[in-house]
């Protein structure tokens, strides 16, 4: 799909120069942060500063220490966000630990997300399933037995569907409210309040 980094300011564009300009592939599973000068300018930083006027500041903050693979940072964040984007967050943060159910509770608290037809879409396009209706818990399933098969096309084919998966959910959360993001046709982010839960 096409991202532009630029999109979300010069400053959040930065930040995703330093690995990728947000076209990184992502490992299936948790490994060391990708860039440290990134960890260190995204502690420093507001998320409301970095992202005004934005969907949902805090939710894109913890979209980008997830992209550098700053776990432990993109739990913490995560964790603390009471809408269906932080559960987002927080179900691909523990798909990535690797704790199945974990990231299957949290994806039970997302329910269907707007972006859940472009990712199905993108997906189908990547040779994973035929479109329609996308399934969070299969892909969980997919990612683990893709890891289980380091080089293989199913490996593949997995990170870039969580590439694609990363880019749509951060756009979503980044983008200006008065912007129309790659999701806005399909629906409002239902922020209603959720119960946040340790782990």
């Amino acid at each position: 799909m096409p991202f532009d980094p630029e999109a979300y300011g010069g400053r959040v564009a930065s930040i995703l120069a330093l690995d990728g300009d947000g076209h990184r592939l992502m490992p299936l599973v948790q490994g060391p942060c990708s860039s440290d000068r990134a960890r260190t300018l995204l502690k420093t930083a507001a998320a409301r500063e970095l992202f005004p006027g934005s969907r949902s500041p805090e939710a894109a903050l913890a979209g980008l220490y997830l992209y550098f693979s700053c776990w432990n940072e993109a739990h913490e964040t995560a964790q603390d966000i009471a809408t269906r984007e932080g559960s987002y967050w927080h179900a691909i943060v523990h798909r990535q630990e690797p704790d199945a159910g974990n990231s299957t509770y949290w994806f039970r608290q997302v329910g269907p997300h707007p972006v859940f037809p472009a990712l199905a879409a993108a997906a189908a396009a990547i040779g994973i399933g035929r479109g329609g209706n996308w399934d969070p818990f299969a892909f969980i399933r997919f990612c683990e037995e893709a890891h289980r098969s380091p080089g293989s096309n199913k490996e593949r084919q997995a990170l870039e569907v969580q590439r694609a998966e990363w880019q749509l959910l951060f756009d979503f959360c980044a983008a200006k409210r008065a912007r129309k993001n790659n999701c806005a046709a399909l629906g409002s982010s239902g922020e209603a309040g959720l119960k946040p839960r340790a782990g």
